[in-house]
């Protein structure tokens, strides 16, 4: 219950899926957490649950591509809770299903913005804060998209793959401020946008999601919180020896 003891941990598209299972995660396990997102109803509710529950909570409305709200916000965490140790940049979007040569730029550009400004901007901005700290810890949400190919996402397969490798930039450039950089690599997880996504690009949606969870040697898609157990991991300081990887959580996908 304490392996991120006084910590302070920021969580970027905290409010659902994937995010707001790190977020509860990370506070369970002891650290200050602030959640970030565009989603105010879902993140102010989650918010005050887990302050109810006796953590250390605070929501923020961010939207990642914005770098003035992404400074301004990561310097009133530092202020609020004292510090940043840990930044989870999460927050991302699935963007258009479409062959390659139907995406307009607007479609390509809203996809790069989030996914990779928006880590980009949260990581400059966090730098500075991790130093002061004596280093920390920045955790990618990346995808198993960022390893492999399927079809028909090029703009999500482009910025998943830009996150791969800033996070191994970033573990090169920082290892010497004892900042780890590590990215994590998820297969389809049962979320919100995994939802959307199979809705929009099938007939049937019932089948669509029996043949995602098939592409799974383990038979099954993951849950947020095998993507959030992670998260704690390369949070914590039992990953102290751990910095510029990719941990996949995908069920056996790229195993094939």
């Amino acid at each position: 219950m304490n392996r991120l003891a006084s910590k302070v941990a920021v969580v970027t598209g905290a409010s659902l899926g994937i995010g707001r299972a790190c977020a509860e995660r990370l506070a369970q396990q002891g650290a200050a957490v602030a959640l970030f997102d565009v989603l105010d109803e879902a993140g102010s509710e989650l918010a005050d649950r887990l302050t109810t529950e006796g953590h250390l909570a605070a929501y923020w409305h961010v939207d990642v591509s914005d770098e003035i709200q992404v400074r301004d916000a990561l310097q009133s965490v530092a202020a609020r809770f004292g510090a940043l140790h840990v930044l989870v940049n999460n927050a991302g979007i699935s963007g258009v299903a479409k062959p390659t040569h139907e995406v307009t730029e607007q479609e390509w550009d809203r996809v790069q913005a989030v996914n990779v400004k928006g880590v980009f901007f949260c990581t400059k901005h966090a730098i500075p804060l991790l130093r002061r700290a004596g280093g920390g810890s920045i955790v990618n949400l990346s995808s198993i998209a960022g390893l492999v190919g399927t079809a028909g996402v090029a703009p999500y397969h482009a910025s998943k793959g830009a996150v791969r490798l800033m996070t191994k930039n970033d573990a090169v450039s920082y290892a010497a401020d004892r900042i780890r950089v590590n990215s994590v690599h998820p297969g389809y997880i049962w979320t919100p946008m995994v939802e959307q996504h199979l809705r929009t690009t099938s007939v049937d949606f019932e089948s669509a999601r029996r043949e995602a969870a098939a592409l799974h040697p383990l038979g099954c898609m993951g849950e947020p919180d095998d993507v959030a157990w992670a998260v704690v991991y390369l949070a914590s300081d039992e990953a102290r020896f751990v910095t510029g990887i990719e941990l996949v959580v995908d069920g056996g996908y790229v195993a094939r």
